[in-house]
C-alpha cells in the first residue's frame, strides 16, 4: 500500500440559496409536500418555455470570485441527455463546452503544510428529482426538486488522501458559505461530492484509470469512501488485474463500494445547446459590481486572527471553517484578554462539552477564558464552569467565588497536600524514583483529588519533584 499514491478529482453539487428555481417561477421553501413545489415548466409539460433566473448567474459569479476562478463573459447552456427517472424532461440543462467560470484554486492546510488545489470550472445546471423506494411497495418519484438550480464546481486531480479531500471540501464549504450562495447543510443535500479516484505507483506521472463514486453527503463518508476505493483498486494492482472505468455506489454501512455501470464519456450524453435559453452575456461593470459584494473570505479571517491575536495557523484554520463559529469567536475575543485562550476553548473544550447545546453567551465565554488564563482557575476548574454555563447560563466570576473553585496558587498551601499524598503512597513515590516518569501523573492526580481539582498542576509537579529529589528518608 505504501507504494502507491491515490489521485483524486472531485466534483461538488452545490445547491444555490435563491428564492426561485432556475428556470420558473417555483418558490423554494423549507419541507414542501411530495410535488408540491412544482410547475408546468419545471416538470417540462408541452409547450412550456425555461427562462434564466438572474440571481441565479449572480450567484454562480460570486462564487466564482471567492475561489479566484476567470469569470467569462459569453457562457451558453446546453442539454445533457440522460435518462433521469426523476427528471421528467430525461434530459438535463447544464454546461458543457462554455461554463460560467473557468480555474481558481482553494488554498488548504495539511499535515504537510499548506497546499494549492487548483479547479478546471464552475457551471451551472438544474437538480433532478428524488426517488423513494418504499420496501416491497415499488418508488415513488418527488419533483419537488426538479430545477432547484446547482452549481458544480470540478477540481482538478490534485488531491492524494482522504484528508486532503475533507480539508478540500470544508474550506471549499466555508468559502461559499461566508459568501452567501448557498447554505451548504450536507445532511440536507444542499452540498454534494462525487469522487474520482486512481491509483498509481509512487513517482508515476501517469494517471490511472479512474473509478467514480457518487453523491456523497458527508464529509467521513467522503474519507471512508477514497480509503475503501484506494485499497480496492491497489490491490487489483498488485493481483494484476485490470481497472475498469466505472461509475460505482459507496455504502456507508458496509465500508465497501459496489459497480453500478460502466462510466459514460462526454461523448455519451451528446450535449448541444439548449435550444429555449439564450447565451448569458455579463459585462466588466456588472462583474466589477458582484466583486464589490464579496465579505472577508476564510483565509482573509485566518490571517487576521494570525496577526491580531497570535493564534497558530492550524487554530485559525479551524476557526474560520464555520462562519457562525468565526463570528463568535470575534464577538468573545473583543471582551477578553486571552484571544487565545477563547480559541482554545471553541475548538478544543467546547465540542465535547455541549451535548447539542447552544454556545453560550460570548461575553460569557470571554470571562470563563479570562479566569483561566489569569491563573485563578484551572483546566479541570474550566470544564466545570463551561458546563455550568452550558446548563444554567450563569455569571461565570460569581460562581466560580460561591463555589470556592478559585486555583490553590500558594506554594505553602500546597505544601501539605503534597506531604500527605508521598506519606500515604510511598509505593507510587518509590517507583518514580526508581525511573518510571510516568507515576509522576499519578501523583499529580491524587494532589487534584486531595484539593478537589483546585490545585495549580504546574505547582504540584514542582513540589513533587523537589520533593522526590530529595533523600529516601526525608520523604
Amino acid at each position: 500500500m505504501n507504494e502507491y499514491e491515490a489521485v483524486i478529482g472531485l466534483e461538488v453539487h452545490v445547491e444555490l440559496s435563491t428564492a426561485r428555481k432556475i428556470f420558473c417561477f417555483c418558490e423554494i421553501r423549507e419541507n414542501p409536500e411530495p410535488n408540491e413545489q412544482t410547475c408546468e415548466v419545471c416538470t417540462s409539460l408541452p409547450g412550456t418555455l425555461p427562462v434564466m433566473n438572474r440571481d441565479v448567474v449572480t450567484s454562480a459569479v460570486k462564487a466564482g470570485l471567492a475561489v479566484n476562478g476567470q469569470i467569462n463573459h459569453f457562457s451558453r447552456m446546453d442539454r445533457k441527455n440522460y435518462f433521469y427517472p426523476d427528471l421528467p424532461k430525461a434530459y438535463q440543462i447544464s454546461q458543457s463546452q462554455m461554463p460560467i467560470v473557468t480555474g481558481g484554486h482553494v488554498d488548504i492546510e495539511t499535515k504537510d503544510g499548506a497546499r494549492r488545489i487548483e479547479l478546471t470550472r464552475i457551471h451551472l445546471e438544474e437538480d433532478a428529482g428524488k426517488l423513494i423506494h418504499l420496501e416491497g411497495q415499488g418508488t415513488l418519484v418527488d419533483c419537488n426538486r426538479c430545477g432547484v438550480p446547482l452549481i458544480e464546481i470540478v477540481s482538478e486531480p490534485d488531491l492524494r488522501s482522504a484528508d486532503e479531500a475533507v480539508q478540500f471540501l470544508k474550506k471549499l464549504r466555508a468559502i461559499l458559505i461566508y459568501t452567501g450562495v448557498t447554505r451548504a447543510r450536507m445532511q440536507e443535500g444542499e452540498m454534494r461530492c462525487d469522487v474520482n479516484v486512481s491509483v498509481r505507483k509512487k513517482g508515476d506521472a501517469t494517471l490511472g484509470t479512474r473509478s467514480e463514486m457518487k453523491n456523497l453527503n458527508s464529509f467521513a463518508f467522503v474519507a471512508k469512501a477514497i480509503e475503501s476505493e484506494f485499497k480496492r483498486q491497489t490491490e487489483l494492482l498488485e493481483a494484476g488485474a485490470e481497472i475498469i472505468q466505472e461509475t460505482r455506489r459507496f455504502d456507508d454501512k458496509t465500508g465497501q463500494s459496489y459497480a453500478m455501470r460502466t462510466k459514460e464519456d462526454a461523448d455519451d450524453y451528446r450535449y448541444f445547446p439548449d435550444p429555449d435559453l439564450v447565451p448569458i452575456h455579463l459585462t466588466a461593470k456588472e462583474i466589477d459590481a458582484l466583486a464589490r459584494e464579496i465579505p472577508e473570505l476564510p483565509d482573509a479571517r485566518k490571517a487576521r486572527y494570525i496577526k491580531d491575536y497570535g493564534i497558530s495557523a492550524y487554530d485559525a484554520e479551524r476557526l474560520t471553517e464555520e462562519m457562525a463559529i468565526a463570528d463568535y469567536f470575534e464577538r468573545a475575543a473583543e471582551h477578553t484578554g486571552s484571544a487565545k485562550t477563547v480559541a482554545n476553548l471553541l475548538i478544543s473544550d467546547l465540542p465535547n462539552l455541549q451535548k447539542d447545546r447552544p454556545l453560550p453567551d460570548p461575553l460569557k465565554l470571554a470571562a470563563v477564558a479570562d479566569l483561566q488564563a489569569n491563573g485563578q482557575i484551572n483546566s479541570s476548574t474550566t470544564k466545570k464552569v463551561l458546563i455550568a454555563l452550558l446548563e444554567s447560563d450563569i455569571d461565570p466570576v460569581a460562581y466560580v467565588q460561591a463555589e470556592n473553585l478559585l486555583q490553590i496558587n500558594d506554594v505553602d498551601a500546597l505544601r501539605p497536600y503534597v506531604d500527605k499524598v508521598l506519606t500515604a503512597r510511598a509505593n507510587v513515590a518509590d517507583d518514580y524514583r526508581s525511573g518510571k516518569t510516568k507515576a509522576m501523573q499519578s501523583l499529580i492526580g491524587m494532589v487534584m483529588r486531595e484539593t478537589a481539582g483546585r490545585a495549580n498542576p504546574v505547582l504540584i509537579q514542582a513540589l513533587l519533584e523537589a520533593r522526590l529529589a530529595e533523600p529516601d528518608d526525608k520523604a
